[in-house]
């Protein structure tokens, strides 16, 4: 079995850990493959028998059986632009903080690698979202896990997006901006902006108006079939556009279409969790001294 590893620069509180990783996967006899970014931080500072490196020019699709991401919700949404349409699944050891994609907790090492080398999990299919303008602002990486966000600059007026749906006028939103937002992003930035949680079976996107001028403008659901499509309106020079966590400055009228991507991205889930119960957990559902 070949399980390839991706990880950000970290700090030495996060090394044993680290070392662990390593140790369970030696001790389950599974061929190690280090992503080249994350092989310069490791040099030195971890003890292994042997590992390979996956050099970017790497075809993953039909060799690499599975990522495994240490860090974040945010490592992990950066391995996505990796691992592309591929289809390699994916598990996330969290360091971070909820960690909604990177589910596995840093206690948890040992058992999350052995479920995995014995094929105790389940794929939980997750949709994209795909940006498309003149200019290809995004390159190839023009597709999201969690939300495309429309955004005003911190020191500018607010904007106007005026939003089609599949060629009808839908809304014209005043304010800071949208986001267009994946189930599995539903409990990210549109959370906090007061959108819906969504099912990651749900088959939707939403938009959700961040800070909108107007008080009876609402988030609204849409079926993922749908097509959007956004011009923006605003008194100062430029704005923002964000894919996860990458981030664009426009400074030029562009018409933006948004629509669910073609393929889709493989979650590891392991037997012993659902989506509720990650809710339960992070949202800390549940917890009310009336419950016990």
């Amino acid at each position: 079995m070949r399980i390839a590893i991706y990880g950000r620069q970290f700090n030495d509180s996060a090394l044993p850990f680290i070392q662990q990783v390593f140790d369970s996967l030696s001790q389950h006899g599974v061929d190690i493959y280090v992503h080249h970014l994350l092989e310069g931080h490791l040099e030195g500072r971890i003890v292994t028998a042997h590992y390979n490196v996956l050099q970017e020019t790497t075809p993953l699709k039909g060799f690499i059986d599975l990522f495994v991401t240490i860090g974040g919700d945010g490592t992990l949404l950066d391995m996505v632009t990796l691992i592309r349409d591929s289809g390699v699944p994916v598990i996330g050891i969290n360091f971070g903080r909820l960690g909604f994609l990177a589910s596995v907790n840093k206690n948890d090492i040992a058992a999350a690698i052995y479920a995995v080398v014995n094929k105790q999990y389940t794929l939980d299919s997750r949709a994209l979202l795909r940006i498309e303008s003149d200019g290809k602002i995004f390159g190839d990486d023009n597709f999201a896990v969690n939300d495309i966000t429309i955004h005003k600059r911190d020191d500018a007026a607010m904007i106007t997006i005026h939003a089609y749906l599949n060629g009808e006028i839908l809304n014209s939103y005043w304010g800071d901006g949208i986001i267009i937002s994946t189930p599995t992003g539903s409990t990210a930035y549109s959370l906090s902006c007061g959108g819906p949680i969504m099912f990651p079976q749900a088959n939707s996107f939403s938009i959700t108006p961040i800070a909108p001028h107007n008080l009876n403008v609402r988030p609204v659901v849409l079926p993922d079939d749908s097509v959007l499509t956004f011009k923006v309106e605003l008194r100062s020079s430029n704005y923002l556009v964000s894919c996860d966590s990458r981030t664009a400055v426009i400074n030029d009228t562009i018409e933006f279409k948004i629509y669910k991507a073609d393929f889709e991205l493989n979650l590891v889930r392991l037997n012993n969790e659902s989506y509720l119960t990650t809710l339960r957990n992070k949202l800390l559902w549940g917890i009310d001294v009336r419950n016990y």
